[in-house]
């Protein structure tokens, strides 16, 4: 499931893209056909990303909610005005990725034919964009939109995003940190790749009760995951290692301390990766780093 780094990428390129002009909406496959047509011929005013959501606003007081879930993705493409990735999601096709072309985008003529079972095509003159398989999309207010918002926690790629909001719903909790980090409305945007690496990196046992928590630790919880989910959104892919690579402490091209690296050493102390399920995911913790 893409993570809220990409869902603010995917926002940064629509507004690139499409904000300010009218946009050709229809439903290739059929499913999405009464919400295409509240949208079609409408100009796309912006776009905005909270949490793993985002929110694309229209100038008829509608606005696009989607969320991709473990399956959906965007795939784009278009003129040479039109900038950006190619596909930003899962699954993504071989060729695809979130950095865009070195060779630069094809003589454009137009959208392709779709492929397989797009649920939205968006048009402009200059490109289009394709929705396949999320597990959200629907047309909604812009008081719709609000209320859908409210129901969410704070989002650390936000400009004015509040920390203590979080601080203080993670502490008032005897749920596990790991269980509430994996809660989109006590903080929006994480998944399961910053859950175990942001908790590794502050040395904090995923089964530790969030009432158990100083407020510095949870207050470095937040500060630590605006600093990793920046670098996502910059870099296009979660990597949380340091640069370093002497005595055998990993280079940049290694993501990950901890995530899918079950019973190997630990890149710090050495000690066996350990990991167990936990809110329907597997979460991965060092028992030496991240002592109960």
């Amino acid at each position: 499931m893409p993570e809220g780094h990409s869902v603010h990428r995917l926002a940064k390129q629509f507004t690139s893209v499409f904000s300010g002009q009218r946009l050709a909406v229809s439903s290739p496959q059929g499913r999405f056909a009464a919400g295409a047509e509240q949208l079609n011929g409408a100009t796309l005013l912006s776009a905005l990303a909270h949490g793993k959501q985002m929110f694309l606003r229209f100038d008829n007081d509608r606005v696009l909610r989607v969320h991709l879930g473990l399956y959906g993705a965007w795939s784009f493409g278009g003129d040479a005005t039109f900038r950006g990735a190619s596909s930003i999601g899962a699954p993504r096709r071989v060729g695809e990725s979130e950095a865009p072309s070195e060779s630069g985008p094809p003589v454009y003529a137009g959208p392709p034919a779709p492929v397989g079972a797009v649920r939205v095509r968006l048009v402009s003159d200059h490109g289009w964009a394709d929705l396949r398989g999320p597990t959200a999309c629907e047309v909604i207010t812009t008081a719709e939109e609000k209320l859908a918002r409210a129901k969410l926690g704070p989002d650390p790629l936000q400009p004015r995003s509040d920390g203590s909001a979080f601080v203080a719903k993670i502490m008032a909790s005897i749920t596990p940190v790991g269980i509430q980090l994996m809660n989109q409305a006590v903080i929006a945007g994480i998944g399961n790749i910053y859950r175990a690496e942001v908790l590794f990196l502050q040395g904090i046992n995923p089964r530790r009760p969030g009432k158990l928590l100083r407020e510095d630790e949870a207050q470095a919880i937040w500060s630590e995951t605006v600093r990793l989910m920046k670098d996502g959104v910059r870099e296009g892919r979660i990597i949380t290692t340091t640069p370093e690579a002497r005595n055998g402490r990993p280079k940049r091209s290694a993501p990950n301390y901890v995530y899918k690296r079950t019973g190997e050493p630990c890149r710090r102390c050495g000690t066996a990766i350990l990991s167990d399920d936990m809110a329907a995911r597997t979460v991965y913790w060092c028992p030496s780093c991240q002592a109960d």
